[in-house]
């Protein structure tokens, strides 16, 4: 067993991104975003799992936009096309899950 810290450390500066954990099979990234910042498209080669821990984001994708917060989880498809944005200050840790 392994425990690792992912606190929240949004401190008056911008976005902050890390990796948290990483296996052969899995990629943990906490994300922490000041209202209004924004991470633009990308994508990932991976099944891609999104928990609000703090926050709300708008996530989109397709021209759909979705709002993760504590209340829900988010799935993304492999090499599935998004970006988002935080209505709100927002801690969010991203898993990567390689099949």
């Amino acid at each position: 067993m392994e425990k690792k810290e992912t606190p929240y450390v949004l401190d008056g500066k911008a976005k902050k991104s890390a990796a948290v954990l990483q296996t052969a099979n899995a990629k943990v990234i906490n994300i922490q975003l000041r209202k209004g910042e924004a991470i633009p498209e990308h994508n990932a080669d991976a099944e891609v799992v999104i928990v609000v821990r703090k926050g709300r984001v708008q996530f989109t994708s397709d021209g759909k936009t979705v709002e993760a917060t504590a209340e829900n989880i988010l799935h993304l498809a492999p090499m599935e096309n998004h970006r988002l944005l935080a209505a709100e200050d927002s801690d969010l840790l991203v898993f990567q899950i390689n099949v």
